[in-house]
């Protein structure tokens, strides 16, 4: 499946299309079962042309677990989702039973890692807003065993089409999805920019999203956790763009017509 988006907008990377799906991929990527690993690190394995897989035992983290649309996987967080409300904010040395969760969990963890258990990320202010914060996600528990990452010009006619599609760009192509998100509605808030892990975005947020009548775009990698990791892979700063199938496909179709063929994208193309 090829996409004027990217050709038009001249993406670096394969835009991703995420498939959730009863059929394992042959001789895709996928963690170890039960081993930790960060989700974006399989999306930039994708965005590069290759393809991964996550089950209910392979997504890597809890809330890779939660993004890819696994369940409340911050119930099995070490110590409970009550840890890792204090592990998103204050740190667990501040109560009781994470201290003594956190001694529990020293081996296992790498020094950054067990620092974060313990003195907290702080990216939250209080475990009781991140205790809103997970009641407020779109956590779904999806029927299908599998989630795929692959690119999207190795999706094929003869499959189902995906649940969503991810871009990745510079502020200038960001700002141009933008405008084509909006291009053909009545109404002006067609892209949100929630809050949210990275993978999140792409995956929770954009399934809700799919289920509106009129699905909107998700501007994501406000998480510096996940823009960390990318940048670690790809060398370079990129916002995620998720569209559901349905406005990718309405996106794609106006392409032709819109502001991408005008002097002023061009100029900025090429001071680009």
């Amino acid at each position: 499946m090829k996409s004027q988006i990217k050709e038009a907008l001249g993406l670096d990377l394969e835009p991703v299309a995420i498939v959730p799906t009863n059929e394992k991929p042959e001789g895709a990527k996928q963690f170890k079962e039960k081993r930790w690993g960060c989700v974006m690190f399989m999306f930039a394995a994708a965005a590069k042309g290759e393809t991964a897989v996550f089950d209910r035992n392979t997504y890597g983290c809890q809330g890779g677990g939660v993004g890819l649309g696994f369940g409340n996987q911050y119930q099995v967080f070490a110590g409970g989702q009550d840890c890792f409300c204090y592990f998103l904010s204050i740190g667990n040395d501040q109560w009781e039973q994470g201290r003594q969760v956190s001694a529990q969990v020293k081996p296992f963890l790498q020094p950054d890692a067990y620092e974060d258990f313990v003195k907290g990320e702080r990216y939250i202010k209080s475990p009781e807003l991140v205790q809103s914060f997970i009641a407020n996600l779109p956590i779904v528990d999806i029927p299908e065993t599998y989630v795929v990452f692959k690119p999207l010009s190795a999706v094929t006619e003869q499959e189902p089409p995906p649940a969503t599609v991810v871009f990745l760009g510079d502020m200038d192509q960001i700002s141009a999805m933008s405008i084509l998100a909006n291009f053909h509605r009545p109404t002006n808030d067609n892209v949100i920019f929630p809050f949210a892990a990275g993978c999140q975005s792409m995956g929770i947020y954009a399934f809700a999203e799919a289920k509106r009548d009129q699905p909107r775009a998700v501007l994501g990698l406000n998480d510096i956790s996940a823009r960390l990791a990318l940048k670690r892979l790809l060398k370079k700063d990129f916002m995620s763009f998720a569209v559901p199938y349905k406005l990718f496909q309405e996106m794609e179709a106006n392409v032709p017509d819109s502001f991408i063929y005008r002097h002023t994208w061009q100029q900025l193309r090429k001071i680009r």
